[in-house]
Order: C-alpha cells, then sequence, then structure tokens
C-alpha cells in the first residue's frame, strides 16, 4: 500500500541530470521557497532578481539572512539558479534547465484532471523483475512509475488505470530493457474475500487526510482576500506558502476515475481553493516583489511577473533574455557529477 510519505516529489523532465531541485522535506525550507519565489515571478520571463531583494522577501517569510544567503549559494551550486556580478551586487535568475524543469512540473501540478474523463475500465498493469545488484536502477524505474501515478499492487507489480505514452514506454525501454512485461486488462472479481481489489494498492485515506489538511488551511483565506486585500508581504507570503503546500497533492493523488474514489472526493475542492489563493494575490504580491526589487537595482523590474495557475496549466513559455552589455558576467554553477556532491534528485 503506498503511502504519500512514500512518493520522492520528483518532476517529470528528461534533463533532471543538469540540475538538482532541492530534496523535498516536512514544512517549507529556505530553499524551497525560495526555488518557488523565482518561479512564482521570474518564470515566464527569467527575470534576474538582486540578491538583496531575495534576502529581503525570504526575511518576511521568517528565513534569517544567513539563512537565506546560504539558500541561494546551495541553489548556485545545484544548477538551479546563476549570478550575475553588478560590481560589487548580484543579481540571481533561474538557469535554462532549472526554468524548463519547473515549468513541465508547474503544468503538471496546475493541470485541470478531475478524475471524470472517459475510462474504458482497463487498468495498465507493469511488471519487472530485476537482480539485487541493479538496485539503482530499480529506484529509477519505481520513481517514474510513482510519478506517473502506479502504485505497487504487489511486489514487482504495479498498477494504473491509465495507458503508458509512447514517450514513457521509450524511457521504461532504457530504464530496465527486456526486464518488463506491460498488460491492459480488466480487473475480474473473484468474491468471497479471494481477490485484492486494486484501488488498495493506494493509501486512499491518507492522502484524503492530506486534501482536508489543506482545506483546513486554507479555506478561509479568499474571503480574507475580497474583503480586504492583504498587504504586499503577506500575500507573497501567502503565495509562496499556498503553492509549496498544493503542490504536493497531484504528485500524491494518482487521478483514479472518480467512481472509484470515496464519495465527495476533495481533488476539485482543493484545486479550486488553491486557484482562489494563488491567483486572487498574484497583482498585490507581483507590486510588492517589484517595489523590493526598485529598492535595490536602478534599472527597472517590469519583467517581473506572476502568473495564474491558467499559465501554468497551458504551459509557460519563456524566452532566455539577452544579457546586457557591460563587464557583468554570469558564473554557472557546476553539474551533477562535479566535485559538488552527490546528485540528490533522482533523473526521471
Amino acid at each position: 500500500m503506498t503511502s504519500p510519505y512514500d512518493i520522492d516529489e520528483i518532476f517529470p523532465d528528461d534533463t533532471a541530470d543538469a540540475v538538482r531541485l532541492p530534496r523535498r522535506q516536512a514544512g517549507n525550507s529556505p530553499q524551497d521557497l525560495t526555488v518557488t519565489l523565482l518561479a512564482d515571478y521570474t518564470l515566464r520571463t527569467r527575470a534576474e532578481l538582486p540578491s538583496a531583494a531575495i534576502v529581503a522577501l525570504l526575511a518576511e517569510a521568517g528565513v534569517s539572512p544567513a539563512g537565506a544567503r546560504t539558500a541561494i549559494s546551495r541553489l548556485a551550486r545545484r544548477g538551479v539558479l546563476q549570478v550575475r556580478r553588478h560590481g560589487r551586487r548580484s543579481a540571481y535568475r533561474l538557469t535554462p534547465e532549472a526554468a524548463g524543469f519547473l515549468a513541465v512540473g508547474g503544468s503538471w501540478i496546475a493541470s485541470a484532471a478531475t478524475g471524470a474523463e472517459p475510462w474504458d475500465e482497463h487498468w495498465t498493469l507493469i511488471a519487472f523483475s530485476l537482480p539485487q545488484a541493479a538496485r539503482a536502477q530499480r529506484q529509477e524505474l519505481r520513481n517514474r512509475l510513482r510519478w506517473m501515478g502506479y502504485a505497487p499492487l504487489y511486489d514487482g507489480l504495479w498498477i494504473s488505470p491509465h495507458d503508458l505514452t509512447e514517450k514513457a514506454r521509450a524511457k521504461f525501454a532504457l530504464i530496465a530493457p527486456g526486464a518488463m512485461t506491460v498488460f491492459r486488462a480488466r480487473h475480474v472479481e473473484l468474491g468471497a474475500g479471494l481477490d485484492r481489489n486494486p484501488v488498495e494498492a493506494w493509501d486512499i485515506a491518507a492522502i484524503a487526510h492530506e486534501y482536508e489538511k489543506f482545506l483546513q488551511r486554507w479555506r478561509h483565506v479568499p474571503a480574507h482576500i475580497a474583503a480586504e486585500q492583504p498587504p504586499g508581504p503577506e500575500a507573497v507570503r501567502f503565495r509562496t506558502e499556498v503553492m509549496d503546500t498544493y503542490r504536493r497533492l497531484p504528485i500524491l493523488d494518482p487521478r483514479l476515475p472518480l467512481h472509484l474514489l470515496p464519495a465527495g472526493w476533495p481533488r476539485q475542492p482543493a484545486r479550486d481553493l488553491f486557484i482562489a489563493v494563488y491567483d486572487g494575490l498574484a497583482a498585490t504580491a507581483q507590486k510588492h516583489v517589484r517595489t523590493v526589487a526598485a529598492t535595490v537595482t536602478d534599472g527597472p523590474v517590469t519583467d517581473i511577473q506572476a502568473h495564474t495557475v491558467d499559465d501554468l496549466s497551458t504551459g509557460l513559455q519563456f524566452t532566455p533574455p539577452e544579457p546586457p552589455a557591460g563587464r557583468s558576467r554570469i558564473r554557472r554553477a557546476a553539474r551533477p557529477g562535479d566535485a559538488t556532491g552527490r546528485r540528490e534528485l533522482p533523473p526521471v
């Protein structure tokens, strides 16, 4: 039975070897908050944020200046951020690899799948067998299956109501050539307690509990926004936190057809609440980030732009800005495999 806490939060992209996002932790770590902050206001344009502005915005979220600078430095070493020096000052933006990574992940998180889509009542079953020596290969395969919403019905037999895409088939052929067999089949009930319901591969109660925690935490915020738009620092803090908490839910939820789930499944209410908070605070939060950035930079900051959930779900298209003329230089972070330590996020 799959617990939400067993699922690595990984993004479905083939450039994982080029960037190492921070490993997700319980709560919101300074690195998580920094990534979300940059993504929320610069992903579309890959604009730069002065390091002093990042530190100031993180301070409003309760991160100490030392903790903020450490988070920025570590993200640069991971290949998530790149730095440009302007004399004694510095500014950071997402690397192309990280921006692409986050755009794909954001599209998945914000997509509008409800579980009410037509289903032919056929399950996809993937059976695989790998030797004990192929531990890394087996872990990579499991990580990809979990991201796609599969769960282990039995040891070595994973299941999903969704068919495999051509891209997934090609990737599996590279990960475990000759070690997998894929079936599409209906479930036949044997009765008398002799068979196991495929839905039992997931811990449905635990996933529902995560949804309920999200709903309890945020259900009163839309009324607060409607009655009186929160001040800028609070808007940024709320918007960052609601993204950091909601983005776990579409990963935990396997998006099973609704008729297989308990009545009143909270997927859609949670998504509606997320949109109300995230989009409802966008304008105020964008204005505040621009204001903070403007206090520590000489140029305009109009390229700092907040996007909506609909922007994410349809896929953000971004064009890397041209570097300004002058002696400023961009320092790229070391790539995985260099002397920066082991890779902490498995490729998917």
